[in-house]
């Protein structure tokens, strides 16, 4: 054996005393994923393991996030994190293990699937999808690499390295993911909430798992994102009036009249054959830590575990050796669609009032100067409302992308003295006079505020407009959103 790989292998025995390591399952760029069994329960997990010193600063940031997003969540349909491990040199993520491979390795096997599998599978996309977005996040690149198959072919979603938490007022901007399976406005980098580039993704994903092939490619990223960009894609004969329905709602390039998740749940297609499981809607609960499963922690105390310090250190989130064998044991126990569908979990440290699993409820988030208001109007409509209130007092704007307007407030400056020369710009009117770039004089000036607006999608019958102030005078920008909401409840 070759002394560094055999200094390596001792390096992790002293690092993870509790598992015995197997063979490897992969290499990536930054390490490899190996299969290891937990010495105590015998069950199987997968270990990632990075070494620090082939992981940058941006790599770094992106395995971090995967980190703190999978300890958010705990979902039958998402990959399990049990437990992290760091030293000096490396990085231990131990994770389920998941023994049939990828999606996009099932479907290059078989080809096209029948509807009824494809929908088994969507489903299940679906129910995982729904659960980050429950928690706040967006996981911005699924596809079916990303998307693994257990033993009895249940789809768990994994790689979360370009995943983001999303926060109230703030939106996302960075295009991502991989460019077949990305939504219109992430490859023209628009502003996004994140829930709709999601649903995008699984329209591809569903696309993909009935007709084995993409509605969008080409042979260059030019051509491909013009495809993309046009929404215009031809469907096979063989595929049903339900599930041609479903791809075409979803791929919508206006993401305000995308369908959504909620949605895509009513829809006929989709609930067909539909698991109780993920028909029972799951909703964020709060956990009771007081809670705990009796017939696992009486087993564990059984094997020699002190139950005085097995209660202490699951009640306070602590990670040790008793909580990631009851962890794996609670996990192992009720399998992926049993955790749904025994009541015991109920009583288990997951806590939930529904047959949907959390093991802890979404992060406090930090909140900045934002402010906004919802319609039911169309989008259209909604917009050409605004604008006519900003115009009333005096605001002016440019068109970033698709509801999307950067607006600028100037108080006692002249409007005249911050124009600059160059062709005006046409807004959602048509009328080339609104906006303008600005001179830096007027943009730090203290009668200046500066914000943008962004409409977007929040349930099938609502729509939310938000205004995030980006810089000046908070007072000025909260008289501003003051006159702004009382113009348009009087409209």
């Amino acid at each position: 054996m070759d002394g560094s790989i055999a200094k390596r292998t001792k390096s992790s025995r002293v690092v993870l005393p509790n598992y015995k390591i197997g063979k490897t399952l992969g290499i990536g760029a930054f390490g490899k994923v190996k299969l290891a069994h937990h010495i105590l329960t015998g069950i199987k997990v997968a270990v990632k393991i990075l070494e620090r010193q082939s992981i940058d600063e941006k790599a770094a940031e992106k395995v971090r996030r995967e980190i703190n997003i999978l300890r958010l969540l705990s979902h039958p349909h998402v990959v399990r994190l049990f437990e992290v491990i760091e030293t000096p040199t490396t990085i231990y993520m131990v994770m389920e293990y998941m023994d049939s491979g990828e999606l996009f390795d099932h479907i290059t096997e078989n080809g096209r699937l029948n509807e009824a599998e494809a929908r088994y599978f969507f489903q299940q996309i679906i129910s995982g999808v729904e659960s980050c977005h429950l928690h706040m996040v967006v996981h911005r690149d699924l596809k079916p690499e990303n998307l693994l198959l257990d033993k009895k072919r249940n789809v768990k979603i994994a790689d979360f390295g370009l995943g983001n938490v999303m926060r109230d007022g703030h939106f996302l901007k960075t295009s991502c993911g991989s460019p077949n399976y990305a939504s219109p406005e992430v490859i023209t980098e628009q502003l996004y909430a994140g829930p709709e580039v999601d649903v995008w993704s699984c329209g591809i994903i569903l696309f993909a798992l009935l007709c084995a092939r993409l509605p969008f490619d080409d042979d260059n990223l030019p051509g491909l994102y013009a495809k993309i960009k046009s929404g215009i894609y031809t469907f096979p004969t063989h595929l049903s009036v339900g599930a041609r329905d479903l791809i075409a709602r979803i791929l919508i390039t206006d993401p305000t009249i995308r369908i959504s998740i909620p949605e895509i749940h009513k829809h006929p297609w989709f609930q067909q054959q539909l698991p109780l499981h993920i028909a029972v809607r799951p909703k964020i609960v709060t956990c009771d830590p007081k809670e705990i499963n009796e017939d696992i922690f009486k087993e564990m105390v059984k094997s020699g575990f002190d139950s005085f310090e097995l209660i202490n250190s699951l009640q306070n989130g602590v990670q040790n050796k008793g909580t990631v064998t009851y962890y794996l044991l609670l996990h192992n126990r009720f399998g992926a669609q049993g955790s749904h569908q025994n009541n015991e979990l109920s009583r288990g440290l997951e806590c939930t009032d529904r047959p949907e699993v959390y093991l802890r409820s979404p992060p406090q988030l930090k909140t900045q100067w934002a402010l906004g208001f919802r319609s039911t109007a169309s989008p259209h409509e909604t917009m050409i409302d605004v604008l006519k209130v900003f115009e009333s007092l005096n605001v002016r704007w440019k068109k970033i992308g698709n509801y999307n307007m950067r607006c600028l407030l100037l108080s006692h400056l002249s409007k005249q003295a911050t124009l600059m020369d160059g062709p005006p710009i046409k807004d959602i009117y048509g009328n080339e006079l609104i906006i303008t770039s600005l001179r830096s004089k007027a943009l730090k000036s203290h009668d200046a505020v500066k914000f943008e607006i962004q409409l977007y999608k929040a349930t099938p019958e609502l729509y939310v407009l938000d205004l995030q102030r980006i810089y000046g005078p908070p007072f000025l920008f909260l008289e501003l959103c003051a006159s702004f909401f009382s113009l348009v409840v009087a409209c």
